[in-house]
């Protein structure tokens, strides 16, 4: 979808430790779970696929192994040609992953709940999303937008658009959408489908954060059925 230079790379590998903090995903690691969740989706070599996992959370289990195992991606039998041009830091990623970083962040969390929180008690109860938000995050769309929702296209996996107008996903709620075109930025295709996060990327495209790839546009054929395009 788009490309950065070296040193912007590294800049979005901080900002992506500050804000995901105790749950701090690998770009080189997720990236790589990502392209084998297209290649293979809802198949036995899918990382996360609500059809071969017994539930939610067996699948964000899997998941974790996964993950993990991407560490080293060679040795995990991962085809040399999903490694290709991601975002690498290992150093980093090495760090920001260490388990008592990790408990750091969540003793930060807490250390916050105490001092703001007051009597409020109920608050609390927000601990263990804050503490696992980005997996939290990516099994809302791992699991529901695989299982409940509705299509735009036809595609050879379970994926559906959770939902018409998607704020709280930023726009990868129109998972169908992704599945269909997975290399389009712009999620969005009917009119009521906005991607905010698309819009943030255009901006950042506009002010030379990023270089976006020509965009593409969605386009009916002769019988009626709708086809991608080159803008």
């Amino acid at each position: 979808m788009f490309t950065m230079s070296k040193t912007m790379e590294k800049v979005f590998f901080v900002l992506t430790f500050i804000f995901q903090g105790s749950n701090y995903l690998s770009a080189y690691k997720y990236g790589i779970m990502h392209r084998l969740h297209h290649a293979h989706a809802d198949t036995e070599d899918d990382p996360h696929s609500p059809k071969y996992s017994e539930n939610l959370f067996d699948m964000m289990w899997k998941t974790k192994v996964y993950y993990t195992a991407m560490a080293d991606p060679e040795k995990a039998g991962v085809d040399a040609k999903y490694l290709k041009d991601v975002p690498e830091w290992h150093a980093f990623d090495n760090f920001a992953n260490h388990y008592l970083v990790r408990i750091t962040w969540g003793v930060l969390y807490t250390l916050f709940y105490m001092q703001f929180v007051g009597d409020a008690y109920y608050l609390y109860a927000l601990l263990p999303v804050h503490y696992l938000m980005s997996p939290v995050h990516g099994a809302i769309i791992n699991w529901f937008a695989h299982k409940y929702g509705y299509t735009n296209f036809k595609v050879s996996d379970t994926s559906v658009n959770l939902m018409p107008i998607d704020l709280f996903m930023m726009g990868e709620g129109y998972h169908n959408n992704h599945h269909k075109w997975g290399a389009r930025a712009n999620f969005g295709v009917r009119w009521h489908e906005i991607d905010p996060a698309y819009q943030i990327m255009k901006l950042m495209n506009f002010v030379g954060i990023i270089k976006m790839k020509k965009p593409g546009k969605i386009q009916p054929d002769s019988k009626g059925n709708k086809k991608h395009a080159a803008a």
